[in-house]
């Protein structure tokens, strides 16, 4: 297992609301990131805001870190987390077989949602102070099925799908190792590595995807990410760049 990377603090913790508002908590006191893991949450939240409940044995935690740059610069940090994600997935499992990446900040196993990244952030005008990155992984078993909307992924676990059976604070350790070494490409070199790397895992790349939002349905080939995390459709009417999306394929 790998070994955990200098100048991240961790703090284990067997129980608490939520490893983002945990990471609340302690941001204004942060001497440098910190990675939060929570054995149990109680007020877990997903994506809009929604109650989320971990199943025991599930992955639950949350880096919270000062970033450099704009929050664009920020947002990225979702590109280079998915791959941590992938590739520790890819250390306690001994495969790559199966898994991808989902635009915009979700991992497949076999075609299911493996795991789901969202992130969060606080500063003032332009410049961002805190950025915490909450991550879920279904390492055991596969929650909150019911919420699922028409057409979108299929929850899926590590355990289900691999027969393998890993401890949240062993993942931590793969994740919070990998996590430095893209961190560091992201700051040394910039986007473009991550980028590319991220294409290389894409899920359906090449191929027709529909990106939704609230008042808008666009279907596409999808493309490419360009240079500030947009996804790229070739449509009918031409070449379309969202910035934000739910996508379903």
């Amino acid at each position: 297992m790998s070994d955990w990377p200098e100048g991240y603090a961790k703090r284990v913790l067997a129980e608490v609301d939520s490893t983002l508002d945990e990471a609340k908590r302690i941001a204004p006191d942060l001497a440098g990131p910190e990675w939060i893991l929570a054995l149990s949450q109680t007020k877990g939240r997903g994506r809009r805001g929604r109650d989320w409940k971990d199943p025991k044995g599930n992955f639950a935690g949350t880096l919270v870190m000062r970033p450099e740059g704009d929050p664009e610069q920020a947002a990225l940090r979702s590109f280079v987390t998915a791959l941590a994600v992938y590739d520790a997935c890819a250390e306690v499992t001994g495969r790559t077989e199966g898994l991808a990446l989902k635009w915009p900040n979700d991992v497949l196993l076999n075609g299911g949602k493996l795991a789901g990244i969202l992130l969060e952030s606080s500063g003032k005008g332009m410049a961002v102070t805190h950025l915490s990155i909450g991550i879920g992984v279904n390492l055991m078993e596969t929650p909150m099925k019911e919420w699922l909307e028409p057409g979108a992924v299929w929850p899926v676990s590590l355990m289900g799908e691999t027969g393998v059976q890993v401890a949240p604070e062993d993942f931590l350790n793969a994740l919070a190792a990998a996590f430095a070494r893209y961190e560091t490409q992201f700051r040394t070199y910039g986007f473009e590595p991550i980028r590319t790397a991220w294409l290389a895992r894409a899920a359906k790349l090449g191929e027709v995807i529909t990106a939704r939002t609230a008042g808008r349905e666009t279907t596409g080939t999808f493309e490419d990410v360009d240079s500030a995390g947009n996804l790229v459709l070739k449509t009918a009417k031409g070449r379309v760049s969202i910035p934000a999306a739910d996508v379903f394929f």
